[in-house]
């Protein structure tokens, strides 16, 4: 499936991580906003506050493979080999749920 949907298929690939990463952020912002019951307003500051969190850990992810790239020796971009590494990225992005979930939590512990 990631080969399908994954980077090497050209700039629609990324251009479908980047859909799935904004639409899980969306998912999370509004998930929480709904379950504790927040106005337009908190809505507004939920999404802003869970794309903050998003975008930081997905630059913070970049920074580790920029870090670690040298090191693995590849023939070419990771994009078109076969390294578990680039199986490991996908699981790592997937993770960014978590990033978008920390500073929703941060804006309830100042909301109380």
């Amino acid at each position: 499936m990631v080969e399908i949907f994954g980077p090497t298929s050209s700039v629609g690939g990324s251009m479908s991580f980047m859909l799935i990463f904004v639409l899980v952020v969306l998912a999370v912002a509004i998930y929480e906003a709904w379950s504790n019951k927040r106005g337009a307003l908190g809505g507004i500051i939920n999404v802003l506050a869970a794309a903050f969190g998003g975008l930081v850990a997905v630059a913070l992810i970049g920074m580790a493979m920029q870090a670690m790239l040298p090191y693995l020796h590849l023939e070419g971009s990771l994009a078109s080999s076969q390294h578990a590494l680039k199986y490991i990225l996908v699981a790592a992005i997937a993770i960014v749920v978590l990033g978008s979930w920390m500073p929703l939590w941060a804006v309830n512990r100042f909301r109380d």
